[in-house]
């Protein structure tokens, strides 16, 4: 849903950039007026463009043309447009492949197709393709409006009971604190933080080892807040290369790298007017960090390969399971960029100081999988209470899967429950095999590589931990193994 007003040009900027992202519908609400409702020209004839132009812009609507489907393209690439007017025959790609193209990647704006040249046939395939209607030249003004505005009235309508399920939805979640499941002191403690921080804009910090339930709290966060209604969006920094990462936070130009065929909005500008969560914020790159200080103190930024600095209004919050202290010592992470983020930073403690929250939370899985709580046996459940739970929750819920699948239709026994497992910290030559016809060393490096990754879910700082290797290593051997997440 869009997030309010959309960011803007930085002063010495033109046009507001807008997302192309496919879940974001333009504005139609009535508080936005008609001026909310952005409509495409699309025709060959200068003309008629103009005149279409005069004629919605009188109406009281926001406007933009294009000569070509080409053209058309960009600027759909660029903002979003509630309605294309388009003309049938022009240079390719024509109305209907720019018909087809829209319905494709932006299925929430509506289509009006115009011809001279109308036939049933043509109708038919243009109706069939996805457009809402169906005009011929030379059409009449009264006529067009009146298509127009059905189409516009049609649009706030669903806006608006959009809006009304969202806030339903949002008064709903704002007691998710007390829905997240939790019945230690030490818990709830975190959640009263989390509340008071939650009406704030300031900069929250979650500490704690993987699997404690960060993402749950974050979301929970944003719901309390007065955001709730817009948009919550999730990166793991450590999961991506330091490219990828810069693209997909700020965004890129067309032609700023090799592939980009397109302007390509990034969550800075899609979260616009929401929340934006950065999980294992201790994995960004210097360079990228020095970026993301640049928006957190002045709240703009420049695209990959942009001039012109975008403004917005995001609430960050961040995650991390890694000592940053320490990354700092390291000179793995800015000293200055620590202190923007750790504006309100609130630990949440491992599961295994906290047992009593065990119960709650087994059942609460139990009730997710449709399961009766008397599956869990009494001699179960003290297994589950002894477990170390390295992995915390989310270790809980893969042995308490594990178990029901283990156990069929039956209870879950004490013995179903896995016991602790390590693996050996080394491998002693004697555990190894060679065979007979010998083997690769670059193939069993690429495979250890392969599974280290596997085991840390993608996050590259832990997968290299595992291996004995730097961050900056496991990023030379995975380029040279050709190894992609």
């Amino acid at each position: 849903m869009s997030a309010g007003k959309p960011p803007k040009r930085a002063a010495g900027g033109k046009d507001p950039a807008r997302s192309s992202h496919p879940a974001q519908a333009p504005d139609v609400s009535a508080s936005a007026g008609r001026s909310g409702f952005r409509i495409l020209v699309v025709d060959d004839e200068a003309e008629l463009r103009r005149n279409l132009e005069d004629l919605f812009v009188e109406e009281g609507y926001a406007v933009a043309t294009a000569g070509s489907g080409d053209e058309a393209l960009a600027a759909l690439s660029a903002e979003p447009f509630a309605l294309v007017i388009s003309d049938l025959r022009m240079p390719p790609p024509d109305g209907l492949e720019l018909l087809r193209l829209v319905r494709e990647h932006w299925p929430e704006t509506a289509f009006i197709l115009l011809t001279a040249y109308a036939t049933l046939d043509t109708a038919r395939e243009a109706l069939r393709a996805g457009a809402l209607d169906y005009l011929q030249k030379p059409y009449k003004e009264f006529e067009m409006v009146m298509r127009v505005g059905r189409i516009y009235e049609q649009g706030r309508l669903q806006r608006e009971r959009d809006l009304l399920t969202e806030r339903v939805a949002a008064l709903e979640e704002a007691t998710r604190f007390e829905n997240l499941v939790a019945r230690s002191a030490a818990m709830e403690d975190v959640f009263a933080l989390a509340r008071k921080v939650a009406a704030s804009t300031a900069t929250v910090l979650l500490r704690g080892e993987s699997g404690t339930g960060k993402s749950a709290l974050a979301r929970a966060i944003h719901l309390a807040s007065p955001r709730a209604a817009q948009a919550f969006l999730r990166i793991n920094c450590g999961a991506l290369p330091d490219a990828l990462l810069e693209s997909e936070l700020f965004g890129h130009e067309k032609g700023a790298f090799t592939g980009a065929v397109r302007r390509k909005a990034g969550l800075f500008t899609v979260a616009h007017g929401g929340t934006l969560f950065l999980d294992e914020i201790g994995d960004i790159s210097p360079a990228i960090q020095l970026k993301l200080l640049q928006v957190i103190e002045e709240k703009t930024f420049l695209p990959v390969g942009g001039v012109e600095p975008l403004e917005v209004d995001v609430r960050l919050i961040a995650a991390t399971n890694r000592s940053l202290e320490e990354a700092i010592e390291a000179g793995d992470f800015r000293e200055d960029l620590f202190y923007r983020v750790n504006v309100f930073p609130i630990v949440i403690p491992p599961l295994r100081g906290r047992r009593e929250d065990i119960p709650p939370l087994v059942e609460c899985f139990l009730n997710k999988k449709g399961v009766e709580r008397s599956r869990i046996s009494p001699g179960a459940m003290e297994a589950l209470l002894r477990h170390p739970l390295t992995g915390n929750v989310r270790e809980l819920e893969n042995l308490l899967e594990r178990a029901l699948i283990v156990a069929g239709e039956g209870p879950v026994e004490e013995s179903q429950i896995a016991p602790p497992t390590r693996m050996p910290a080394s491998i002693c030559p004697n555990d190894l095999e060679i065979p007979d016809e010998g083997l690769v060393l670059e193939d069993l490096e690429k495979r250890l590589i392969e599974k280290a990754l596997e085991k840390a879910e993608g996050n590259k700082s832990r997968a290299a931990a595992l291996l004995g290797l730097t961050r900056r290593t496991l990023y030379s051997r995975m380029e040279r193994y050709g190894i992609q997440l």
